[in-house]
């Protein structure tokens, strides 16, 4: 199964995710993402000034394992998983902190906060999602609940390593893991009271409930010293922003999987060069063979015969390469990256990009795009470049339960498209427009003007195949919104 989230990552990039769930009983599993991006010919990006170097470019993926799922409540709970791993670790590093029990702890210090994180935005978009529910006051007090148990557990820890045996640099990762988890807290709790406040659902006890959680948390902070959101920073809280970035990092790096890049299907390519020469080799050859049985070694016609033969034989040797190249392109990926933790191959993915005619388009894919019709007649004269990004993926079961002690369904694509580049030739974004006005005057007001990029996906799993449509809004200024139609 494939799993989407297409969204704004930031004013000129798009975040697209990609979850992809093994299946548990299966060996191996196999996952095809097709994506068909339709681009307005006015925006000049076509196969003349867009390479694939500047689409792979603009192209960032991040893979890693997709974060071990459980409940707030199960969290909470000191007897079970995830907890009872983590406190495990911390004992036996305690005990003797050699270089394996070091590795542990750190590894389910990261492993635990990052749960939380998982946990604690799934319960919050739950609550979201239910707010008319007959539950919604009790959600909220058993979210809080498990909060406070979660925090308070992670802190009692401390006494356990709290030990001469454990130095100061291995108790630092404990609070880097102890201030992220305050963070998450503090950000989630606001998170939920803006969507409360959104969808008119803030009662002052919740409000109430969610500021005495948050208001807990920064006095915890300032009693540790960990820095927190100061209102008058000279420098706009800089250096705090700047430290969450490197806690996110650190808490998430066990998710992230190694990767390693490389050209797919080398060697045929190299097969295949080489037939194209030996064509070639194999013309010149029969040229001179032919002209010197006829008129012998030292003639002009044998000259002119091993010139001309000269001449063509480049000539056939790059049509031929032309021809196996574009052939090439159809069975073979740009790019394949082998995916591995330790020691463990988990499996590996292949992408590559061209830019496609409408004839090869399927039929589905063009009933989806649905043009209007004045966009249809516009179509013939001035024809929308569409770009084919494929991308296909294979994960190892037995590799994926090896690489982790907790439960892993599979992995995360994380793809972040940058489109600065399909922005240098748009029009200003504000066009004057003319009415009316009360006193028989005209007056001018200003109009937005707006680009359309529409992405349609494809997703096959297991003989299963699925189609969505997203459309890009966006203009000089970056993107506005994506829509999903």
């Amino acid at each position: 199964m494939i799993e989407d989230l297409v969204k704004i990552h930031d004013k000129f990039s798009v975040e697209i995710k990609l979850g992809f769930n093994a299946r548990r009983k299966t060996e191996r599993s196999d996952f095809a993402v097709n994506t068909w991006i339709f681009i307005p010919n006015s925006l000049d990006i076509n196969r003349s000034t867009y390479q694939k170097t500047d689409f792979y470019r603009d192209l960032k993926s991040n893979i890693r394992l997709i974060t071990p799922v459980y409940l707030l409540r199960e969290i909470a709970k000191t007897d079970a998983e995830p907890f009872s791993l983590l406190g495990k670790s911390f004992s036996e590093l305690s005990t003797s902190p050699t270089r394996t029990r070091i590795a542990s702890y750190e590894y389910h210090i990261r492993m635990f906060v990052s749960i939380v994180k998982s946990a604690l935005r799934e319960e919050i978009q739950h609550i979201l999602a239910n707010t008319a529910d007959n539950d919604f006051n009790y959600l909220i007090g058993e979210l809080t609940g498990n909060i406070r148990s979660i925090a308070g557990n992670y802190r009692n820890l401390r006494r356990i390593i709290n030990v001469p045996t454990v130095s100061r640099e291995l108790m630092n990762y404990f609070h880097f893991g102890d201030e992220f988890l305050s963070n998450l807290i503090e950000q989630h709790a606001f998170k939920l009271i803006d969507g409360l406040t959104a969808s008119n659902q803030l009662s002052d006890p919740v409000k109430e409930n969610l500021l005495n959680l948050i208001n807990a948390e920064v006095a915890y902070k300032r009693e540790k010293g960990f820095p927190v959101v100061e209102k008058n920073s000279k420098d706009r809280n800089r250096e705090l922003v700047f430290r969450l970035s490197l806690l996110k990092k650190y808490a998430e790096n066990e998710l992230f999987l190694n990767t390693s890049q490389r050209r797919d299907g080398i060697w045929i390519e190299q097969v295949y060069l080489s037939i194209a020469a030996g064509l070639s080799m194999i013309f010149a050859t029969a040229v001179a063979f032919s002209f010197q049985q006829k008129y012998g070694n030292f003639t002009m016609p044998f000259f002119v015969a091993l010139v001309v033969s000269y001449m063509l034989k480049d000539r056939i040797k790059e049509v031929t390469r032309y021809y196996f190249a574009h052939k090439l392109g159809r069975r073979f990926f740009d790019h394949r990256t082998d995916i591995s933790l330790s020691e463990h191959k988990i499996g590996w993915s292949k992408e590559s990009m061209v830019f496609t005619p409408e004839y090869k388009i399927p039929q589905e894919v063009l009933k989806i795009r649905d043009r209007s019709a004045i966009l249809e007649a516009e179509n013939r004269n001035n024809r929308e470049q569409i770009i084919l990004y494929r991308k296909l993926v294979r994960l190892n079961r037995a590799s994926l339960n090896d690489c982790s002690q907790y439960p892993t369904s599979g992995m995360n694509d994380i793809i972040r498209f940058n489109v600065s580049n399909f922005i240098q030739k748009m029009d200003n974004p504000m066009v004057p427009l003319y009415v009316p006005g009360d006193s028989g005057n005209i007056e001018v007001i200003k109009g937005e003007k707006m680009y359309y990029i529409n992405l349609i996906m494809q997703f096959r799993s297991e003989e299963q195949s699925e189609y969505k449509r997203y459309r890009i809004v966006l203009n000089r200024k970056g993107i506005r919104e994506i829509e999903k139609l």
